[in-house]
């Protein structure tokens, strides 16, 4: 990935615990890398394909000037999140918040906050076997694409399967995937899911059993992880044809962090 680079850019700003921070300001210093691709830009000449790091630099002085906070970690954040939102063709960014006037009662240079954020591309799996099942699936996609921490949302066709796992005596299944760009963590993630769920009226009484809607994050990029309540890429999804058929319309090449098969090759694995 390409890099774009803001060194030392200074801001005046109102930031900090103590009240007189907040009301006479001082100087932070903001350096920024941003992960793009600029090939297309170089090769033609073109600004409009790229993005304009002069714009960037007044989005981030006008940002840390419009607003207040008590932590430059809260600065870092929130002025990441809202340059990832604002400029689309940044992937990826280092930023860091530099305060050489802290107040800390000490000799020092300068003190600093530096953080990496970026977009991330997940792959879920939504279902429902319950009442108007296109209707809470439809309804979990809208409320994901309202999410502002969420862009680029596409969704496969419907299937209607039959129940999986254990319990075999309830209603078929209608089943999709879903791809879009995050900047949620895992974690994060999935309790925004547990809510589109709980706004659904999911019930998790019976494993295996019926629910009016079930979201499950199949792929996070090509993490692996495996904690107390997630486990990335989908512990069983390499034996779930209701997962990998419409897995394999949105990225029929993706591979398996684990099992380094496509996705196309783990559905004929399991439909021979």
């Amino acid at each position: 990935m390409d890099e774009i680079r803001i060194e030392d850019l200074k801001v005046y700003a109102y930031h900090g615990v103590y009240a007189e921070e907040n009301e006479t300001g001082q100087d932070f210093y903001v350096n920024a890398v941003l992960y793009t691709d600029t090939r297309e830009a170089g090769r033609q000449d073109a600004l409009a394909l790229s993005t304009n790091y002069g714009e960037v630099c007044h989005f981030i002085n006008d940002f840390l000037k419009l607003h207040t906070f008590k932590l430059i970690e809260t600065v870092a954040e929130r002025t990441a999140e809202e340059m990832l939102r604002h400029f689309p063709l940044i992937r990826e960014l280092d930023l860091e918040i530099r305060k050489p006037q802290a107040p800390i009662g000490l000799p020092f240079s300068s003190v600093s906050v530096k953080i990496r954020r970026g977009w991330h591309r997940v792959y879920a799996a939504v279902g429902s076997n319950m009442g108007d099942r296109h209707a809470y699936i439809r309804e979990a996609l809208n409320g994901i694409k309202e999410n502002k921490n969420i862009k680029n949302v596409r969704s496969s066709k419907l299937i209607e399967t039959k129940p999986y796992g254990e319990v075999k005596e309830q209603e078929d299944f209608v089943n999709g995937m879903l791809e879009f760009d995050t900047l949620l963590t895992p974690e994060e993630l999935l309790d925004f899911l547990h809510e589109l769920e709980q706004k659904a009226k999911r019930e998790r009484k019976i494993h295996w059993g019926p629910r009016t809607l079930d979201l499950d994050i199949i792929f996070y990029d090509d993490l692996v992880m495996d904690s107390e309540n997630l486990v990335i890429p989908h512990p069983d999804m390499q034996n779930r044809e209701f997962v990998l058929e419409p897995l394999c319309e949105l990225a029929p090449f993706k591979r398996h962090p684990l099992l380094n098969r496509t996705v196309t090759e783990l559905l004929k694995d399991i439909k021979v």
